[in-house]
């Protein structure tokens, strides 16, 4: 990433004339790190989903997945969410959610 520096001489003529420098360390922008989760926000996301419980389109997705309408379901959750690929991985773990309650003997 950093450009390897050379030693300088202190010397005025030649390839390594100038002063000695050291170079400084620098942060990562921000933007590198941007889509990247964060623990708290996380756990943050987890405890409100907990509270909160599902949202009224995730329930309908999750009667559809129940009644074996997985394309409906994806359909359903594409008009929600905007893009195709949100919305598998947003089914993908509604069915997580319906194989949980079925371990746990939910409802």
């Amino acid at each position: 990433m950093a450009k390897e520096v050379k030693a300088r001489s202190n010397i005025i003529l030649g390839l390594d004339k100038g002063h000695p420098t050291s170079a400084l360390e620098r942060k990562h922008r921000i933007s590198r790190t941007k889509g990247h989760l964060s623990k708290r926000t996380a756990f943050v996301r987890e405890i409100v989903k907990e509270v909160a419980g599902l949202a009224p389109y995730e329930r309908r997705v999750i009667e559809l997945l129940r009644n074996g309408k997985d394309k409906r379901a994806r359909k359903l959750a594409k008009k929600r969410l905007g893009t195709f690929g949100r919305a598998k991985r947003k089914v993908d773990e509604l069915q997580g959610v319906i194989a949980e309650s079925r371990r746990t003997g939910g409802h």
